[in-house]
């Protein structure tokens, strides 16, 4: 019997194997995936300032990339923000984990009939003390949600693109389904990674005709494409509303959950790196309990992240229902003239009560009435109960 099957190799879990590895090298791990490489096909950011020098120090070897500050660009406002940020990489994240895991790590398998106890792969079962169900974002009929997606392809360009910093949020394009903004990340001096990425109401990705406006984008910056090294794209759920108590009582959470699967990433980026970091932490420092016991722990720590975040999805609601799609960037650009220490507490989901009331003081990027409205909405999907 294992002590501990993690069902997906996606971050969430990858995060927890690495973390058990370095602190319980002698706990007999699987982490499990169906596909061909851990991590799948992803780059995942984030800000020195989300973690503490713990974390970031047993997280530093799968970072791949790194920059002392970066820059966003809106029509009425530019700004570089001395805020270091960093980027995992799918590959980084597949090589060393494969390489500190060895055969616990088993790719290419099908699982099935998981429960608290093991999990069938490939038609033979494998029991275990706990298991871990880290296989990605579960829609829930208790959680209204808006859409961050994106299309992000990695270019190598004929000439070097000059561009020194990430540019987080370049809105200064034409608006298209709501909030657009290209995000580039500087790999080296001929490769950036372009993202067109969109804050929407609806989840489909109109993937051809993003591709054409990331080609169109890459003209616009003088830059002559010499091929696409790789492309990502994805879909990204933001909070608006919900009720986390029915959320974790769906038979579709009964066991333990990490991850997006756990409603654990941040309410408005839709980012998950710092929380998977946060539970991979705690999770190395629990006994080695059963699934039951794992899943209230979790469930602790996730009904925790929602309560904390209820001023963001505050924001979110303003930004959806309170202005004209085109007219969004608006909120992002006034949030951007703030301190810089309140733009890192917001990223790391650190908010002070006196930061709330900074966002929202001053003269309001969207009309009041429509605001006070989206203040009090409670989601899209017609629930009752929901919580904001």
């Amino acid at each position: 019997m294992h002590d501990l099957i993690l069902v997906g190799g996606g971050l969430a879990n990858g995060l927890i194997a690495w973390r058990l590895g370095m602190l319980h090298p002698g706990r007999d791990i699987v982490l499990l995936e169906q596909g061909d490489k851990l991590g799948g096909n992803h780059t995942w950011s984030f800000y020195r300032s989300d973690l503490t020098p713990e974390q970031f120090d047993w997280l530093g070897p799968l970072v791949a990339h790194s920059w002392p500050a970066y820059e966003v660009r809106f029509p009425g406002h530019r700004r570089v923000l001395e805020t270091s940020c960093f980027s995992l990489t799918s590959s980084r994240f597949h090589e060393a984990l494969t390489a500190n895991l060895g055969h616990r790590a088993r790719l290419n398998v099908q699982v099935t009939d998981v429960t608290a106890d093991g999990v069938t792969v490939n038609g033979r079962r494998l029991e275990a003390r706990a298991v871990i169900d880290g296989r990605g974002y579960a829609p829930s009929p208790y959680v209204s949600h808006a859409y961050q997606k994106f299309v992000g392809q990695e270019i190598v360009l004929a000439a070097p693109h000059g561009q020194s910093l990430p540019i987080i949020m370049d809105a200064t394009v034409p608006q298209h389904d709501g909030y657009r903004f290209v995000y580039t990340l500087p790999l080296n001096e001929r490769r950036i990674l372009v993202e067109d990425t969109y804050y929407s109401g609806s989840p489909g990705l109109e993937r051809e005709a993003v591709r054409a406006r990331i080609a169109d984008y890459v003209r616009q910056r003088g830059w002559r494409m010499d091929r696409v090294e790789r492309e990502e794209d994805g879909i990204l759920p933001v909070a608006l509303a919900g009720d986390i108590d029915a959320f974790w009582n769906e038979p579709l959470r009964s066991l333990p959950c990490s991850g997006l699967r756990a409603g654990m990433y941040h309410a408005t980026t839709g980012y998950s790196l710092p929380c998977a970091v946060r539970l991979a932490e705690q999770f190395a420092f629990w006994p080695a309990d059963d699934s039951a016991a794992l899943r209230e722990r979790i469930r602790q720590l996730s009904v925790t992240q929602w309560r904390e975040q209820g001023f963001m999805r505050l924001l979110n609601r303003m930004l959806f229902f309170a202005g004209q799609p085109a007219s969004r960037y608006r909120v992002l650009e006034r949030f951007y003239t703030l301190p810089r220490a309140l733009i890192e507490r917001f990223y790391a989901g650190r908010l002070r009560r006196l930061d709330q009331l900074r966002i929202l003081s001053g003269k309001p990027p969207v009309p009041v009435l429509p605001a006070l409205r989206a203040a009090m909405q409670t989601g899209q999907t017609g629930q009752t109960g929901a919580t904001p």
